[in-house]
């Protein structure tokens, strides 16, 4: 079960958690321990409310397949739990960012003190490299 807030909840049953060996260096240990974990999750079967599922679906992330299915593969520690606990936090940072509404930037216009300021500053510079010359006698 993952819980994302307090009405919106992940039942086990919709997660499938599979280990798998990790890839990488690690002696003689890493051929023989399914440490890593493979997290698949269903966006379209899931029992998400509909606004997070369109705006999981849309969200251009590697992880989410064309079909809809996220897959995580988690394998930085050492042992299969904290592996397991890192891709069910990486799942809920996900679906936390899909739904996270961004703010609308409307353009603003510039003062006219500050477009004056800004010219003044210009001519400023320019009378400066002026005075860099040669001298003309």
């Amino acid at each position: 079960m993952l819980t994302l807030s307090s009405h919106v909840i992940i039942p086990g049953s919709e997660l499938e958690i599979t280990a798998i060996r990790a890839q990488g260096a690690g002696g003689q240990n890493v051929n023989k321990v399914s440490s890593a974990i493979h997290l698949r999750f269903d966006i379209k079967a899931s029992s998400l409310p509909d606004f997070y599922k369109q705006r999981l679906l849309q969200l251009s992330d590697q992880r989410i397949s064309k079909e809809g299915i996220i897959i995580i593969k988690a394998q930085t520690h050492r042992t299969q739990e904290k592996n397991r606990e890192d891709a069910l936090q990486r799942l809920k940072e996900l679906i936390k960012k899909a739904t996270k509404l961004t703010k609308v930037r409307r353009p603003t216009k510039a003062t006219k003190g500050s477009q004056r300021r800004r010219m003044d500053k210009k001519t400023q510079r320019g009378k400066t490299k002026s005075l860099r010359g040669k001298p003309s006698f």
